[in-house]
């Protein structure tokens, strides 16, 4: 069966990865002039496709198609620029739209499956129990300190298939479009998603185009699907921890949260506060190698790691006392907290996550996951408890104790 490192093997490989030209139009392997082509031209029509000899100097964009009279590159980008622009056109089912998928998301993320333009990807895989996983991603801005939403929408899906175990394959990606959006702000996000993937080792196989009139979105919206394959001896759920257990995180949390929030709201510290945006399967083939009993994974996105920990006291009927003191969070996400009313536990994050296994284990799995780039500031916070309850207890640096209830309210909207 098809494995994940199959994939790069088998699949056409990108153009500027192997120094080969795979000029997507007639015009740039026909015409030398035109081999710098770029991509808004290309959207405003350089191909032969309306039926005119390009010779002529005619090309579809003079003509009587579906752009004609709407043309993307009536947008200005308000800067005093001339931005191209998506228009609706570019959701419309006809020329235009296959030239954006052509010229854009084909290119970006070209791979066996997708360059066969069917409207679906049939795909073989491993032996192993399947796992798949859909995300939405909303994020405000659009590009923050240390990702954007293109980055982040495939981190987010690799993740959540990752945190059962399995090895992600393979992606699905779906494009809500506001007309208007600007086509360089798009390439850059494409072209940031693709990288992603490939640093994560998956393809994206198909996906799908809608764009929505001006003011009924809010830019781009972005949903992604991941299927992966879960091996045989691994069985990891949020209904498995169990009372002595204990509870590792792999490094600062808070870190997402509070860099998005700042740049949202123009705010600088005197540390360069970055995303933690990452994808974690890497991470997770180490830990799951090291501890094939590990009993539970996840990634504490919205909600942050109080949001997780009552999930998990939720799922799995127990309760949980976490040591304050052990939990990795830097001095300017701290401030930042105090400066906004916000407590970090709650804080989003998007390349962190929280392993419980047994106690005996403990040791062999964090220094498997400090041995790893993304898990080297893992620690022990806390442990299981038996608890009819299910609360999750803090004990605090001052010798105290306190409840981590759920989060009431949204604390920070639209962080992924």
């Amino acid at each position: 069966m098809k494995e994940i490192e199959n994939v790069e093997t088998q699949s056409p490989r990108h153009p500027r990865e192997s120094g080969e030209s795979l000029p997507r139009h007639p015009r740039e392997s026909g015409d030398p002039e035109n081999k710098s082509t770029t991509l808004d031209s290309r959207l405003r029509g350089n191909d032969e496709s309306s039926g005119n000899d390009e010779s002529s100097g005619n090309d579809e964009s003079s003509g009587n198609d579906e752009s004609s009279g709407n043309d993307e590159s009536s947008g200005d980008d308000g800067r005093g620029g001339h931005d191209q622009q998506i228009n609706l056109t570019h959701g419309g089912g006809g020329r235009a739209m296959a030239r954006l998928i052509d010229s854009l998301f084909l290119k970006a993320f070209d791979n066996e499956w997708l360059s066969q333009k069917n409207d679906q990807a049939c795909f073989s895989v491993e032996k192993g129990r399947m796992v798949m996983s859909t995300d939405g991603h909303v994020i405000s801005p659009l590009f923050f300190p240390g990702g954007d939403i293109g980055s982040l929408s495939v981190h987010g899906t690799v993740n959540d298939v990752a945190m059962s175990g399995a090895k992600p394959l393979y992606l699905s990606a779906s494009f809500i479009l506001e007309e208007g959006f600007s086509i360089k702000d798009l390439e850059k996000i494409v072209k940031s998603m693709a990288n992603a993937a490939k640093q994560a080792g998956v393809a994206i196989v198909t996906g799908d185009t809608k764009v929505v009139e001006k003011g009924k979105g809010d830019g781009i919206f972005i949903t992604t699907t991941g299927v992966g394959v879960v091996p045989e001896n691994v069985f990891i759920s949020g209904d498995l921890a169990k009372p002595g257990d204990a509870v590792l995180v792999n490094g600062f949390i808070g870190d997402h949260g509070i860099a998005v929030m700042s740049h949202r709201e123009g705010l600088t510290f005197h540390t360069a506060l970055q995303s933690d945006s990452a994808s974690l399967n890497g991470l997770v083939q180490t830990m799951v190698n090291a501890v094939p009993s590990i009993h539970c994974l996840r990634d504490p996105t919205r909600g942050g790691l109080a949001t997780t920990l009552n999930e998990f006291a939720s799922q799995s009927h127990v309760g949980f006392v976490i040591d304050e003191k052990k939990i990795p969070i830097r001095e300017a996400v701290l401030s930042a907290c105090e400066l906004l009313g916000l407590d970090p536990l709650y804080v989003a994050n998007e390349g962190k996550l929280i392993a419980i296994c047994p106690e005996k284990e403990a040791q062999k799995l964090l220094s498997a996951m400090q041995a790893h780039e993304l898990g080297k500031d893992a620690a022990i916070i806390g442990t299981v408890i038996e608890d009819p309850n299910r609360f999750v207890q803090l004990k605090t640096k001052f010798g105290g104790s306190r409840v981590v209830d759920w989060l009431t309210g949204e604390q920070l909207p639209r962080i992924c």
